[in-house]
């Protein structure tokens, strides 16, 4: 079971750092990331692979973590809000509810739940 003070540190790294950085330090060497209702990507290589596609295609990446989060021994929720300004000047605008299982200190286990449709990139102003 996480400490509070981890889950607090987690989203500092997730507000503050490269999101593939994050996933180095926070998730365990055999984790899962799942969207929705698709295959779970595993392994720690895959997911820090899989980061670092999406962050080279975006010029800028915000993340918001919107209070509280909740947490029932080694299950934590957070909701996030993501916006990623794409390199082709488009911009994406993404609420998500990550669940998380934590093995100690870090997350071995993740499914985000968001509407697909937000991925949609919408012209930026």
């Amino acid at each position: 079971m996480p400490l509070k003070k981890t889950i607090e540190r987690f989203i500092e790294a997730v507000e503050n750092d490269p999101h593939d950085q994050v996933i180095e330090r926070f998730y365990t060497i055999d984790a899962s990331i799942q969207e929705n209702q698709n295959p779970p990507r595993i392994g720690l290589e895959n997911l820090v692979a899989y980061e670092r596609n999406i962050l080279n295609k975006a010029s800028f990446v915000s993340s918001k973590y919107q209070k509280p989060f909740f947490q029932i021994e080694d299950k934590v929720v957070i909701l996030w809000n993501f916006k990623f300004e794409w390199k082709d000047g488009t911009i994406s605008e993404i609420n998500e509810i990550a669940y998380q299982k934590w093995k100690g200190e870090k997350i071995y286990q993740e499914q985000f739940y968001y509407d697909p449709k937000q991925f949609m990139p919408s012209k930026k102003n």
